[in-house]
């Protein structure tokens, strides 16, 4: 989308040829127009596939898979979370999620009463670099029983392999925005 390739250029920073920093529209202050455009976007896309929840990880994903979840048709969305809580049970599909930008794995779950074999999902996030976000979604949604649909991510970076690697796993995927390399801390799309 040109739209978002735009203010990836306009506002986002990369960092020693690694990171794309973009949290003056979508991982730290959201620009909702922008956002709204990619929803309307990936509900054309996944229209036709049945999907009944959208599915992210905690903290970034949520605004964006909200977004989505309202453009196919105010759906359920499930977000799985990081951290244990107190009002959340032991009865959870559990996965370890590495992350990318941290550099950290991470436990994440959703709680078995949001998840069935009915379900036909959509995975939502802001980011696909390596993969492991949405790796980890799949594992949750394997657990459940639950059939993926495919994943919408805003960025991809295509050269770290992410896309690919889902791809053979038999996912669709469609991003906002791909980009092929950094070249001297610029977004090569």
């Amino acid at each position: 989308m040109k739209s978002i390739e735009k203010k990836i250029l306009e506002e986002g920073r990369v960092l020693d040829n690694e990171i794309l920093k973009v949290d003056s529209f979508l991982n730290h202050q959201i620009d909702p127009k922008v956002i709204n455009e990619f929803a309307k976007e990936v509900a054309n896309q996944f229209r036709k596939e049945g999907i009944n929840k959208v599915l992210t990880i905690e903290t970034s994903g949520i605004a964006i898979a909200y977004a989505v979840a309202e453009a196919l048709g105010n759906i359920p969305l499930v977000f799985a979370k990081k951290t244990k809580s107190k009002i959340v049970d032991d009865d959870v599909f559990k996965a370890d999620v590495k992350s990318f930008t941290r550099g950290t794995v991470s436990p994440v779950s959703v709680s078995k009463k949001y998840l069935s074999k009915e379900d036909k999902i959509l995975l939502v996030d802001d980011f696909l670099a390596e993969g492991c976000s949405a790796l980890g979604l799949l594992n949750i949604c394997s657990q459940a029983g639950a059939e993926v649909k495919g994943l919408a991510i805003v960025i991809e970076k295509i050269f770290q392999g992410g896309r690919e690697l889902l791809e053979n796993k038999g996912v669709k995927v469609f991003a906002g925005a791909s980009i092929k390399a950094f070249v001297n801390n610029s977004p090569v799309f």
